[in-house]
């Protein structure tokens, strides 16, 4: 028997193998296949298109995980964890994990010893451009992009809409907000406030036509541009989820100006990010820290960060409000002069 510690690290260096076995089974179908019920593994094979064989062997080592089981008849099921596989079940992450590990994902990851030695973009050295200047150029992968960030913002949303008083304001824009999903969630549950959606001309039109702001279109105005040039006027509350962890501190200045610029008197700047914890307990929030290296150039910040960042765009941290899920609202006033 290996010694627990070595046994341990052998399993964390060999991770990436779990992680494209999830990928193949998000990618198959195979949770959806299982919906109705165990299937016996040619029948599962042939609904999703797969070499029965070597299925099962991908299947009986996410099994041991806890992910799809083996019936003592030999047939396959889903468990609580495959489940969140399904396209049809609330708490499904299958975008975001079709997403995660897309071939643009994966090699970038590869590149991480050079960033770390240089201080490059991982992504840059792969794809010779910046992510989202990629993104924009791949349809295809843009969609799915959008629907992996709608696929993991459900109970994120529903958190962050709980958790602020939102009902105090009465415009909030929401800057960089893709598809609507959280400014839907926020509208449903304050009935008088208005909104914004603002985000790039493309991703407008698609979210003109999806389904996150179609029950409350009536008080929603959806906004093309650019958020390094401007955002709307005369909002009392500027949003962003996963904006500014997206930039480093130059690119988030820009934007954080914009919102302040724009703000009504009295207004503020929420954003919602995770917010770092001190010392060397778990935080999901450390290891996104790190997708934001390899892919952006971005970071995610402590609170003392953001209090700095704040201060360098003409804001005060006024307060952090942590909500039910793992991300918190980091809220801004305006300072009465800039920096």
């Amino acid at each position: 028997m290996r010694p627990a510690a070595q046994q341990a690290m052998i399993e964390v260096a060999t991770a990436y193998w779990f992680s494209q076995m999830v990928f193949v089974a998000a990618e198959l179908g195979v949770a959806d296949a299982l919906a109705k019920g165990p299937l016996a593994l040619e029948a599962l094979a042939g609904r999703v298109g797969a070499h029965g064989p070597s299925l099962r062997r991908v299947l009986r080592a996410l099994a041991s995980r806890g992910i799809f089981a083996e019936t003592s008849a030999g047939r396959w099921k889903l468990t609580p964890l495959a489940a969140t596989l399904r396209s049809d079940d609330p708490r499904s992450v299958r975008d975001f994990t079709r997403m995660i590990v897309q071939p643009f994902n994966w090699r970038s990851w590869g590149e991480l010893l050079h960033g770390v030695r240089t201080g490059g973009r991982a992504f840059e050295r792969v794809h010779g451009r910046p992510f989202f200047d990629w993104l924009r150029s791949e349809p295809e992968q843009e969609r799915l992009f959008a629907a992996s960030m709608a696929s993991i913002s459900g109970t994120e949303n529903d958190a962050v809409a709980r958790a602020y008083d939102f009902g105090s304001l009465r415009t909030l824009v929401d800057v960089g907000g893709a598809h609507g999903h959280l400014l839907g969630a926020i509208l449903r549950r304050h009935r008088r406030l208005r909104g914004v959606l603002f985000d790039q001309p493309q991703v407008v039109r698609a979210a003109a036509g999806g389904p996150y702001l179609r029950d409350v279109a009536e008080r929603c105005e959806l906004v093309g541009g650019s958020f390094f040039e401007s955002v709307p006027e005369g909002g009392d509350g500027y949003l962003m989820k996963y904006i500014v962890h997206d930039w480093d501190d130059e690119d988030a200045l820009r934007i954080l100006r914009a919102c302040r610029k724009a703000m009504a008197p009295g207004g503020r700047v929420l954003l919602v990010e995770h917010v770092l914890r001190p010392g060397n307990a778990p935080d999901f929030g450390k290891l996104l820290d790190a997708n934001m290296l390899v892919l952006l150039g971005g970071r995610e910040r402590t609170r003392e960060e953001y209090r700095d960042l704040f201060a360098r765009a003409g804001l005060r941290l006024r307060r952090v409000v942590p909500t039910a899920g793992p991300l918190s609202v980091v809220e801004g006033v305006r300072r009465e002069s800039m920096p």
